[in-house]
C-alpha cells in the first residue's frame, strides 16, 4: 500500500505542476481539470495503472476529449473515465501527444534568419512536419510583422508572438532549399483521423490557436514535407548525410527531447549533430540540458522553454511559441 500511495502522490504532484506551470493563463479548463485529477483518488488510481510515460496530463485529457466530450469538471471527468476507461486506456497506449505546434516557428525564425542561406532544415521529433515550413507562414511580433507569401489561394496563418529584449526579428523569412523530418511515428496529414488527433491536442479555450493550426495544415498539404520514420538516436546520421552540401544544414527540435529518457542518450544525440557539422537549434524544457540552463538567466515565468544555438542559450520562449524573451547574442 505504501508504494501505491507513493505512486498516487507522484501523480498528484505531476498534475499540480501542470496546472500551475503550464495550464494557468493558457487554458482555464485544463487548469481546473488538472487540479481535479490531483485531488481525485479514483482518477489517480486509473492513471497509476499506466506506465509513467503514459500518465502525462496532455495525453490523458486529450484522450478523454477525443473519445468522449470536453469534461466540464471533476465529477464529469470521473464519470467519463468510469464509462470509457477501457477505450481511454487503449488510446493512451496507442498514441503519444505529438503536439505539432506550428507557432513555435515564431521563436525559431530569428535564429534561422541569421544562418547562411540557403538552409537545409532537418527536424527531429517532426510529427506532421508543420515546423519544417517556417517560410510559408506569417508572423506578428507586435512592432514588426512579416506577411505570408500567397499559396495557391489558401490563407496562411500569421502567428502572434510577444517579444521582450533585443530579439533579432528578421525582415523576411529565410530561403530554404531542402527540408526533412525524423519521427518514430510520423503524422500523415492526408488522413482525417490523424488530423483530428492533432486538433484535439490544442487545449480548450484556445480557439485562435486551433484556427491557425488548421490553416497551417492546409498550407502543408500543398507540398507535404518529407518525414522519415526513424529514431533520432540511430537514424539521424544517415538522414543528415542526404542533405545537399551546398546548403547550410540545420538540425532542430522543439518539445521533442523530453521523450529521450536519459541524459546520456540526449548527450549522444547532441554529439551526432555536432559531428555532422550542422547548426543545432534546441528549444526545450531547461532540465533536459542542465548545462544550458546554468548559463542562462532565470526564466521569467514557469513552464518556459530554453532556446539555444549550438548549446549557447539565447532566449526563454513560450511553450507554444507565443512569446520570446531574448537575452543572448548570435
Amino acid at each position: 500500500m505504501a508504494a501505491a500511495q507513493g505512486e498516487l502522490e507522484r501523480i498528484s504532484a505531476r498534475y499540480l505542476r501542470f496546472a500551475a506551470d503550464e495550464a494557468r493563463g493558457e487554458s482555464e479548463l485544463y487548469e481546473r481539470l488538472a487540479l481535479a485529477v490531483a485531488a481525485s483518488r479514483e482518477l489517480r488510481t486509473f492513471l497509476a495503472g499506466l506506465p509513467a510515460d503514459k500518465r502525462q496530463p496532455n495525453l490523458f485529457l486529450a484522450a478523454v476529449r477525443h473519445l468522449c466530450v470536453v469534461p466540464q469538471g471533476e465529477d464529469h471527468l470521473v464519470e467519463l473515465v468510469r464509462q470509457e476507461h477501457h477505450r481511454i486506456r487503449a488510446l493512451m497506449f496507442a498514441r503519444t501527444t505529438q503536439t505539432n505546434e506550428p507557432a513555435r516557428c515564431s521563436v525559431l525564425l530569428p535564429v534561422l534568419a541569421k544562418l547562411p542561406p540557403p538552409l537545409a532544415l532537418l527536424e527531429v521529433g517532426a510529427s506532421a512536419g508543420l515546423c519544417l515550413i517556417p517560410d510559408r507562414y506569417g508572423y506578428d511580433y507586435g512592432a514588426q510583422r512579416i506577411e505570408p507569401v500567397a499559396s495557391a489561394g489558401i490563407a496562411a496563418p500569421v502567428f502572434p508572438c510577444a517579444t521582450r529584449g533585443a530579439v533579432p526579428i528578421p525582415a523576411r523569412v529565410p530561403e530554404i532549399a531542402w527540408r526533412a523530418g525524423l519521427d518514430l511515428n510520423p503524422i500523415d496529414l492526408r488522413r482525417a483521423e490523424e488530423v483530428a488527433w492533432l486538433e484535439t491536442l490544442v487545449w480548450p479555450g484556445q480557439e485562435g490557436r486551433a484556427e491557425r493550426l488548421r490553416a497551417a495544415i492546409a498550407i502543408a498539404r500543398l507540398d507535404l514535407p518529407n518525414i522519415v520514420r526513424g529514431n533520432l538516436l540511430t537514424d539521424l546520421e544517415a538522414l543528415m548525410a542526404t542533405a545537399p552540401t551546398e546548403a547550410t544544414l540545420v538540425v532542430f527540435h522543439t518539445a521533442a527531447l523530453a521523450y529521450v529518457a536519459s541524459q546520456a542518450n540526449r548527450d549522444r544525440f547532441a554529439a551526432t549533430v555536432r559531428a555532422g557539422g550542422a547548426f543545432w537549434i534546441s528549444n526545450e524544457a531547461p532540465f533536459l540540458f542542465p548545462s544550458f540552463a546554468r548559463a542562462a538567466p532565470p526564466a521569467p515565468a514557469p513552464g518556459r522553454f530554453l532556446l539555444a544555438l549550438n548549446g549557447k542559450p539565447l532566449a526563454w520562449t513560450g511553450a507554444h511559441g507565443q512569446s520570446i524573451d531574448w537575452f543572448g547574442s548570435l
